[in-house]
């Protein structure tokens, strides 16, 4: 992803109300592939090299389960800054 295309961007977990929903300077972002969180950006700032090979399960009320349901996303192998939705868990 280029940065052009980064710097557009919505990151998770941003207020809908947020007048800049997008990313800030000096943080590390992963692009969300396919599932409820589709092209939003998961801010990886200050994660380890462990945290980001075990990807993450991120709280969302539009997956399968509703309130209280995960989404999960891996990185994907031949491009690490993008991470591909695995599923959905309650």
């Amino acid at each position: 992803m280029d940065d052009d295309a980064l710097m557009r961007g919505r990151v998770y977990g941003a207020d809908h109300d947020d007048p800049d929903p997008g990313p800030r300077p000096g943080h590390q972002y992963r692009e969300l592939v396919g599932g409820p969180l589709d092209g939003l950006l998961l801010d990886v700032t200050g994660w380890d090299a462990e945290q980001l090979a075990d990807g993450a399960a991120l709280a969302t009320e539009i997956g399968r389960y509703g309130a209280g349901g995960r989404a999960h996303y891996e990185p994907r192998l031949a491009d690490p800054s993008r991470w591909d939705w695995s599923g959905d868990t309650p």
